[in-house]
């Protein structure tokens, strides 16, 4: 030891060996025993204190391990979990909830036994999944598991394969398909509906796979009475007094299936001709004008089933059917026969005008289905493409041929009424009996298309009010009526609705604005199709807002609330 400057003790610095590099050791070495310098620094562990044994390998921990002296839970295996989206080892199936219960709570849901399953499952369908009340599950005896669920599921896509193939619209479809599940206990299942394609998702829970089944709609046929049958299957499915097993509602829908048609073929093509000939009394024909019209409109129906049976496209058979109707309204005229020709004409133009589609295509439209909505208005325009282009080449040869078509002479043919009224309810009548529908449905469908016609005539013809918005009104009135003799025969709406709008049908319009084509004026031809289209729309438009105005006011109707679709005021 030496003193400083100051008479402070100094330590003695020891040269170093010749390895240490330097006259003096630095900050961090240290002499060993043996005379070495090794290398220490600030963070070394100080002598006399234990240092734990090192591990072979280094493991890897984090903050979630679990801590040093904490066991286990016991009968839980200690393994590693796979990813995020294993199942968590606390977690059984066999024991969990029947449903997840969100941080904010389940709202209430009245949704009440007498109400029609139909608004009771589209209540539940436009609800998260996690918000849907869970069905009470199904009394079963010990060991049985229930229906398998590919079974089920293709069960639901069959029945709504036929209400999807019947005209109902998108909505509808996937209500009926939510109940087929919920009536077999799958709740957590999602139903989608396109113009040709269906699917159902069913996921038992968060952490179980999905089971998902599709279907693909080749082939659409009109027949209301299948359509009907389907309804009163789903009907019982979703009563929960009622318990059908899964053979029973197969052996149910090979039954609808293999069902025939309720009228003949010659039937069907009588009723066309009637059709058209109700149509021509409507807007001012006589006695041969009705027999002119039922000609041509059973012609086209034979030479549109010969076309049909030849394989040929939809767009063709509309084509050739709209022309002999036609070319029976230009031969009268060319032969100076005097009647109404325009009137035969616009008869056959009724019979062919694809009002049914139309409606259906609107509705999928407002409800929020656009991808069906679209498909389904996009088969009406070709349909109707096809009725011009039909009409169009009757009546280019008819004018150049010399016929004086006068499109006057179609009106002034209010001074008929109780004429016009009986031609409507004939024309309601014989529309209902083309839709296949039954027989029991005929006689109110047939008096729901005389009140619409008489308020029609009441508005437009007595009142002088708009067509378009008369037509409204008495499109209106047919959803209201049709919706409350859905309800009370627990049936579909579509066959108390779709034949009453036949009168209402803007076949007059159509038929003036492809006469003006014909005759090279333009201007006025794209005013009466205008025209068309917006009677068009007027009729789509009052029958769903009929029915509407049913489950918002009626007394029993609304019980179940029902959100609105998809989005509200566009955002």
């Amino acid at each position: 030891m030496t003193e400083s400057g100051d008479g402070g003790p100094v330590e003695d610095r020891k040269p170093v060996s010749d390895e240490a590099g330097s006259a003096f050791a630095p900050v961090g070495f240290t002499l060993g025993i043996d005379g070495d310098a090794s290398v220490t620094s600030e963070f070394a562990i100080p002598a006399g204190l234990d240092v734990p044994a090192a591990e072979a390998e280094a493991q890897t921990t984090s903050e979630f391990a679990l801590p040093e002296g904490l066991a286990p839970p016991e009968g839980v295996p200690d393994e590693h979990e796979g990813s995020a989206f294993s199942v968590p080892r606390t977690y059984s199936t066999r024991h969990a909830p029947v449903a997840f219960t969100p941080a904010g709570g389940i709202p209430t849901v009245s949704l009440t036994k007498d109400a029609p399953w139909q608004d009771r499952m589209r209540t539940m369908l436009r609800m998260p999944v996690a918000e849907r009340p869970a069905p009470e599950p199904p009394a079963r005896a010990e060991g049985d598991t229930g229906p398998a669920v590919p079974r089920v599921l293709d069960l639901t896509l069959r029945i709504g394969e036929l209400l999807l193939a019947g005209g109902e619209g998108a909505e509808d479809v996937e209500a009926a398909m939510f109940a087929v599940c919920r009536s077999y206990g799958l709740d957590r299942c999602e139903p989608t509906v396109t113009f040709t394609q269906l699917s159902v998702t069913y996921q038992p829970s968060l952490v179980d796979d999905p089971v998902t089944a599709s279907r693909i709609v080749r082939r659409r046929a009109t027949d209301y009475n299948r359509l009907a049958a389907v309804f009163r299957l789903v009907d019982d499915l979703s009563d929960p007094e009622t318990a059908i097993s899964l053979e029973e509602a197969y052996r149910r829908l090979a039954e609808i299936r293999r069902n025939r048609h309720p009228y003949p073929g010659w039937t069907l093509t009588l009723a066309s001709g009637l059709l058209a000939g109700a149509a021509s009394v409507l807007v001012g024909g006589g006695v041969v004008v009705f027999v002119a019209a039922a000609l041509g409109a059973m012609l086209g129906d034979r030479l549109a089933w010969l076309c049909s049976g030849r394989g040929l496209p939809e767009f063709y058979q509309f084509l050739v059917a709209a022309m002999p109707p036609a070319a029976i309204g230009v031969a009268l005229t060319v032969a100076h026969v005097d009647v109404k020709a325009s009137a035969v004409i616009t008869g056959g133009l009724f019979a062919l005008l694809p009002g049914r589609a139309l409606v259906a295509g609107v509705q999928d439209g407002l409800t929020g289905f656009y991808i069906t909505a679209s498909a389904r208005l996009l088969e009406v325009m070709y349909l109707f493409v096809g009725i011009v282009v039909g009409v169009l080449l009757v009546l280019y040869f008819g004018v150049k041929l010399g016929a004086e078509l006068n499109p006057d002479a179609a009106l002034g043919s209010a001074d008929r009424p109780l004429l016009q009224l009986g031609a409507s309810m004939l024309l309601s009548l014989t529309f209902a009996l083309l839709l296949q529908q039954e027989r029991s449905t005929v006689l109110a469908v047939t008096l729901n298309g005389g009140v619409a016609w008489a308020v029609y005539g009441a508005m437009h013809e007595a009142g002088g009010i708009s067509p378009v918005a008369s037509t409204a009104v008495a499109a209106g009135l047919v959803g209201l009526f049709g919706q409350l003799l859905s309800r009370y025969r627990f049936a579909s709406a579509l066959p108390y609705t779709t034949a009453a709008i036949g009168p209402l049908l803007p076949g007059s319009a159509t038929y003036f604005g492809l006469l003006a084509f014909a005759q090279n004026d333009v201007d006025a031809g794209l005013v009466s199709l205008t025209k068309a289209a917006a009677l068009a729309m007027a009729i789509a438009i009052g029958v769903n807002l009929g029915s509407e105005l049913f489950r918002l006011f009626l007394p029993g109707a609304a019980r179940a609330g029902r959100k609105a679709a998809k989005r509200t005021r566009g955002f």
